[in-house]
């Protein structure tokens, strides 16, 4: 099993996801077997037009710090699709910083299953909370 550690899982945002994703401007805070957190810096484009951080995007990030826990769980990235997002929007975030703190509930050899506590800085309360589900593919190179 290879090593996923901070320089390969910077590597892996810029070359595996969409050119949005990256626009996201997300920063990897830690990385552990057990599950991976980012931090989505606050940006007005990001923004409803009642300055609230929009669902899209805390969905998007939900998603993709699902993917690096499920990278770092495993030791190394495989290609995988999303086949279930079930996010429950709890309170607010506006003008600050959000985490994803994701965690692997099981991984399997063709499935992965995970969940998601994204708060703002400064605040443990939960903003939103995901179920997350993945179909690991075969590497296609």
């Amino acid at each position: 099993m290879s090593t996923f550690d901070q320089a390969t899982a910077e590597r892996m945002l810029a070359d595996v996801f969409a050119h949005w994703i990256q626009d996201l401007h997300l920063a990897i805070e830690s990385l552990s077997p057990e599950g991976a957190v980012l931090r989505m810096p606050f940006s007005e484009r990001l923004c409803r037009d009642n300055g609230v951080v929009c669902g899209q995007a805390l969905m998007s990030l939900a998603d993709t710090a699902m993917v690096f826990a499920v990278s770092s769980a495993g030791g190394a990235y495989r290609p995988m699709t999303t086949v279930d997002q079930t996010t429950h929007f709890l309170r607010p975030a506006a003008s600050t910083d959000v985490l994803a703190d994701a965690k692997v509930v099981r991984l399997g050899r063709t499935m992965a299953f995970g969940s998601v506590t994204l708060t703002t800085v400064g605040d443990s309360r939960p903003v939103a909370i995901a179920q997350l589900a993945y179909a690991l593919l075969p590497d296609s190179k």
